[in-house]
């Protein structure tokens, strides 16, 4: 057997290259200094191992709608974006599933992309394709992809071109989350992790029925809310006759909270007959 080394260069056990014979043996060769029973198996490829000692993080990159198409009946449109749905359950923001590889071949493929990243799920797409032609590139980019590689390759960049990808996927995701959990507008800045709110620089002691209900009208600022829609999302109950009284005296509350001590606030707006709302 050749010599193993672990390459300086490369990070990667190496073993020189040489060439197999048949030969005629009373014993088979079984590799046990590479195949050991009782460890993970190694697969030698190019000549080289690569070593066991597995990153704390491991991401999947799916190819459910690449080479999972090729030993099937294609996908139509709407199972590929249900595939798609559920992959995304499995994975999610902090998920295994980082990536999902498509092909562009097909309009059905086509459509199938633009449908799923309509979903807003957020995560890098890159396509991997033996289409080189600019115009390839250009439609590609065009329908959203974050990057473009071309058959051939090189594995190193490839997995260069990931890893940047995943940088900034984490960066944007933990950005965009943060984001979401906060309200910040017209002196009213809300925590949703939190559960902490001030309004004017004072500090608002909010149960957690209002501040539902505050977060809820925040949410979508210039919409009338009724007392039926902020009844059964806040309380999830059936909107019964005096449930309304219920929303009236959770609303009264919040207005004096937020009010000076001498008057209650106006931020929360009712509009007669219909329900509440807060401007823009």
């Amino acid at each position: 057997m050749p010599d193993i080394n672990l390459s300086q260069k490369t990070n990667l056990l190496e073993q020189d290259p040489y060439s197999y014979e048949l030969q005629d043996v009373k014993k088979p060769a079984l590799f046990h200094e590479m195949f050991p029973y009782n460890e993970t198996p190694k697969i030698a490829f190019n000549y080289r191992r690569v070593p066991q000692n597995m990153p704390d993080d491991i991401f999947i990159t799916d190819t459910t709608f690449r080479d999972g198409q090729q030993s099937r009946t294609p996908y139509t449109t709407e199972q590929m974006i249900h595939l798609y749905k559920l992959l995304h359950k499995l994975g999610g923001d902090n998920g295994m599933i980082r990536q999902t590889e498509f092909f562009v071949y097909s309009k059905k493929d086509r459509d199938a992309l633009e449908k799923c990243m309509e979903l807003g799920y957020r995560f890098p797409v890159i396509m991997l394709t033996a289409k080189t032609e600019d115009t390839d590139k250009i439609t590609g980019l065009t329908l959203g992809a974050d990057d473009y590689i071309p058959k051939p390759f090189n594995p190193l960049e490839l997995v260069a071109r990931v890893k940047a990808q995943l940088r900034r996927y984490t960066k944007y995701n933990d950005n965009v989350k943060q984001q979401e959990n906060i309200i910040d507008f017209a002196g009213l800045v809300m925590n949703r992790d939190t559960h902490e709110c001030t309004y004017n620089e004072k500090k608002l002691v909010l149960t957690p029925i209002e501040f539902d209900i505050l977060w809820l009208l925040c949410s979508n600022r210039g919409r009338v809310i009724s007392s039926e829609q902020l009844f059964e999302q806040i309380w999830k109950e059936k909107y019964f006759k005096n449930s309304n009284n219920t929303v009236m005296v959770h609303i009264r509350h919040l207005r004096e909270k937020m009010g000076d001590g001498t008057r209650k606030s106006d931020f929360i707006k009712t509009v007669w007959g219909v329900g509440y709302k807060i401007e823009k």
